[in-house]
């Protein structure tokens, strides 16, 4: 597998990855992540092409993922949750990142389904350009939370994002 930045013209095979993230996250008990608003629209894609932040995983000259890296992204405060449920909201206290130094983000991160590790992969790709690594999924996204786990991410505690109203779990 390598990566290479997206271009426009990948942007059809990109969001068909994404519609099939959405079905494959509802499938796997994440329905709201990425599904009620149909995330990410296409515009953004767009945009993260034109900025330079938009990859694709290729394997055998096929797209097999898409994701979101750029470096020097701010992530705000965060909290971390007193109980072992990051789904309890009562039970929340201020938490940290692990460090300060500086960092990449990876977001939207996503495969097609047909070949294994892609996830992993660009999450190494991700690491291996600057060193440290923030990301952030949501409290349902057992599949993401795992894959950060096994790629050495520790949990720091949650974020809010603009898109809804659903707390992200922060990684680093």
């Amino acid at each position: 597998m390598v990566i290479r930045h997206a271009l426009k013209e990948d942007v059809k095979k990109i969001m068909e990855i994404y519609e099939y993230a959405r079905r494959f996250m509802a499938e796997h008990g994440n329905p709201n992540q990425w599904g009620p608003t149909n995330w990410p629209p296409e515009e953004l894609i767009e945009k993260d092409i034109a900025d330079g932040n938009s990859y694709v995983c290729m394997d055998e000259g096929r797209i097999a993922g898409t994701f979101f890296f750029c470096q020097g992204k701010e992530y705000g405060k965060i909290a971390v949750y007193e109980t072992s449920d990051a789904r309890d909201l009562e039970c929340v206290r201020e938490g940290e990142w692990t460090e300060d130094s500086p960092y990449g983000v990876i977001h939207r991160l996503a495969g097609n389904g047909t070949v294994k590790g892609v996830g992993a992969f660009c999450i190494e790709w991700a690491f291996m350009q600057c060193g440290h690594l923030r990301a952030d999924t949501h409290g349902d996204n057992q599949v993401m939370q795992n894959l950060l786990e096994k790629s050495g991410f520790s949990y720091c505690g949650v974020i809010h994002v603009a898109e809804d109203n659903y707390p992200r779990l922060a990684y680093e």
